[in-house]
């Protein structure tokens, strides 16, 4: 059994002294730093526990290899949404002179060790991750390397000590919600996104608070999860519209997911907003050309997103931030898709 050995000054040990405390070769210990997957779990464990103790991080001469690139990381990468994050990080990036490589992960929260590997040859200056999370093993490799990391639009709940940039989704929930029901709307179905996503989780919870706020109780038949692309919109859509006691209200969790709404109910034969009220989210810039233009709740994408570049590039300088979690503001767009309950359902 190898007994651990006094941990040394933090930074100080080199891979050579992970390898003596462990009892494995040099080069063991180099592959787990480089997220390499030829290295059994029990034994990586015992690594990770070492380089762990030791605080241990690539020393600063293998820094000046460091590229002036952001990976800029989607879980998914298909809509007008993404495109909104992505202006936002360049007009941050464009200023600091520094590239972007993107990538997106085919709808999975977390990359794969491939992904990693990628990442650690190339050395960028940090990772923007956006609805999607690294595992506590991939955080403390990039860490290890002195690679930051943002969290934009987080898809789960994120530890103090993950950089995270976000926006008020309950509150944004709450304004959608309270917006229908002083329209005298009663029956409000809320379409959001997946259920295992924590701002489709939040927008809901704001839009059961708003009514528990008017006293209407919520049917739950009416609340359902998707995902945020225009079919999720259109086939929750036809469900609940061919209802005989269909909503007279939708809150979709997309302005993409709105659009699909707004498809069901004209091959239905209704119409919107005097048949059916449809509140959006994100206000997209497509939501005020749509016919009729889209009420929606503005979600700051743009600026979410270069919140989180400019956090990235501050810790790159080895810089402190003042905070590691910020939420901004969410507020009601009112246009032409939202009317005053006219006839009945």
């Amino acid at each position: 059994m190898t007994v651990p050995r006094p941990v040394a000054k933090p930074g100080s040990a080199t891979i050579a002294t992970i390898a003596g405390e462990v009892g494995v070769s040099v080069t063991t210990v180099s592959k787990v730093l480089n997220g390499r997957a030829d290295v059994a779990p029990e034994t990586r464990a015992r690594v990770e526990a070492s380089l762990e103790r030791h605080r241990y991080r690539r020393r600063a001469n293998r820094q000046q290899a460091t590229s002036q690139q952001v990976d800029l990381v989607f879980h998914e990468f298909d809509t007008a949404w993404a495109m909104e994050i992505i202006k936002g990080v360049e007009t941050v990036t464009a200023g600091a002179k520094v590239d972007i490589v993107l990538s997106q992960l085919d709808g999975a929260h977390s990359p794969s060790a491939q992904w990693l590997d990628t990442v650690l040859a190339r050395r960028p200056l940090g990772v923007v991750l956006v609805l999607c999370h690294l595992t506590k093993a991939q955080q403390r490799q990039l860490l290890r390397q002195r690679i930051p990391f943002v969290v934009a639009d987080t898809d789960s709940a994120t530890s103090a000590s993950v950089p995270t940039v976000g926006s008020n989704n309950w509150n944004g929930g709450l304004l959608a919600a309270r917006h229908l029901l002083e329209l005298g709307h009663r029956r409000i179905a809320v379409i959001s996104g997946p259920e295992d996503v924590l701002c489709s989780r939040a927008r809901v919870a704001g839009f059961r608070s708003a009514h528990d706020e008017a006293g209407v109780a919520v049917d739950p038949d009416l609340v359902r999860y998707g995902n945020f692309a225009a079919h999720s919109g259109n086939d929750h859509g036809l469900e609940l519209l061919q209802r005989p006691d269909r909503p007279t209200a939708i809150f979709a969790g997309s302005d993409i997911q709105a659009m699909g709404v707004m498809r069901a109910a004209r091959h239905l034969g209704l119409d919107v907003p005097r048949d059916l009220s449809v509140v959006g989210y994100d206000n997209l810039p497509v939501a005020t050309w749509v016919g009729p233009a889209l009420t929606t709740v503005n979600q700051p994408l743009r600026d979410m997103a270069g919140t989180a570049t400019r956090m990235l590039l501050d810790l790159a300088r080895g810089e402190e931030l003042a905070t590691s979690r910020i939420d901004l503001v969410t507020e009601l767009i009112v246009r032409e898709s939202t009317a005053p309950l006219g006839r009945a359902a």
